[in-house]
């Protein structure tokens, strides 16, 4: 029986699930054309930024999830966490 938390692995798997959406919704690239104007040329590289920002979060989204998975594997509470007790200094 693997020990791990429950509330930080859920969070993981969903910032991975919310990433791969990210990532499937932008794949769209915005194209030109030959003989755009100016004003098209200033929506296609505005465009081109937003995608670039999507995939940015995607990977930010993804990256943070793994760790949170990662993490829980680690992260074990202490059945006598609530009941700590300080030792005292031996004189």
């Amino acid at each position: 029986m693997v020990l791990v938390d429950k509330r930080i692995l859920s969070g993981g798997l969903v910032m991975i699930i919310a990433g791969i959406i990210v990532t499937i919704a932008s794949t769209e690239q915005p194209i030109g054309q030959s003989g755009m104007s100016e004003e098209e040329v200033i929506d296609l590289l505005i465009a081109e930024d937003q995608n670039q920002a999507y995939q940015m979060l995607s990977g930010i989204l993804i990256g943070v999830g793994f760790l949170l998975i990662l993490i829980s594997f680690g992260a074990r509470r202490k059945k006598d966490s609530a009941t700590r007790k300080e030792k005292k200094p031996a004189e």
